[in-house]
């Protein structure tokens, strides 16, 4: 494949993307009336629709791609990806169970704040404004927790019983992990196939200043949505 055929493919993902944006983290119908009619402990429609909500939560595995875009060693993706489904996992589950409320509109426009840094950090931004790098590390975690918060506001947003309450949402944390597992697979097969050419780190930048772009869209419609509301 050309070089140019790989910018093109990837200049209509990423939009395809943001014109979903009004569907980041719906919830189907079918979905809905489960969660609002359920009694009791349901692991497996859990686990089931903790794995939908991760697939088409494309802000979570964009701000994914960021961070692996450059680890080219399997331990550290492994080192990462563990940070990061440690931070959302804490939030998740605390909110939830602890019944603590964010706005939707405020913590999905941090989550695409978390797009905008990763693809500014991967161009060096940070090392040739401030003169210094943040500890990577660090900025997975706290991004995953506000991640981990975005999933809880969608649980949240239905009045679940308290029956069965804390093994559903532990179902749904697991589901959430093998959601993002089945997709970082096929991003990672993705990018392993085009790390084979020389357009990889020929369009580093033109990438991440899409993700970048890609996340102010989306933080712009989040915020754009909190004041109208």
């Amino acid at each position: 494949m050309r070089l140019t055929s790989w910018l093109k493919a990837l200049i209509l993902t990423l939009g395809a993307l943001a014109s979903f944006s009004l569907l980041a983290h719906g919830v189907d119908d079918d979905t809905r009336q489960f969660l609002t009619v359920n009694q009791g402990v349901s692991i497996l429609p859990y686990m089931y629709i903790g794995a939908k909500h991760m697939v088409t939560g494309y802000d979570h595995l964009l701000f994914l791609v960021g961070v692996i875009f450059f680890l080219f060693r399997a331990r550290d993706v492994l080192l990462y990806v563990s940070l990061f489904t440690l931070g959302h996992s804490i939030t998740l589950l605390y909110g939830v169970l602890a019944d603590i409320h964010v706005n939707a509109y405020l913590v999905d426009a941090i989550i695409a704040l978390s797009i905008v840094y990763k693809g500014f950090d991967n161009l060096g931004g940070f090392q040739r404004l401030l003169g210094y790098q943040p500890d990577t590390k660090a900025a997975v975690v706290i991004f995953g927790l506000f991640h981990g918060f975005g999933l809880a506001t969608k649980i949240q947003e239905f009045s679940l019983p308290d029956d069965g309450l804390v093994a559903n949402i532990l179902a749904f944390n697991v589901g959430v992990e093998i959601g993002q597992f089945l997709a970082l697979a096929v991003v990672l097969i993705v990018m392993s196939a085009w790390r084979r050419h020389p357009s990889y780190l020929n369009f580093a930048t033109a990438t991440n200043t899409l993700l970048m772009s890609g996340g102010l869209m989306l933080m712009g419609f989040q915020m754009t949505g909190y004041f109208s509301n």
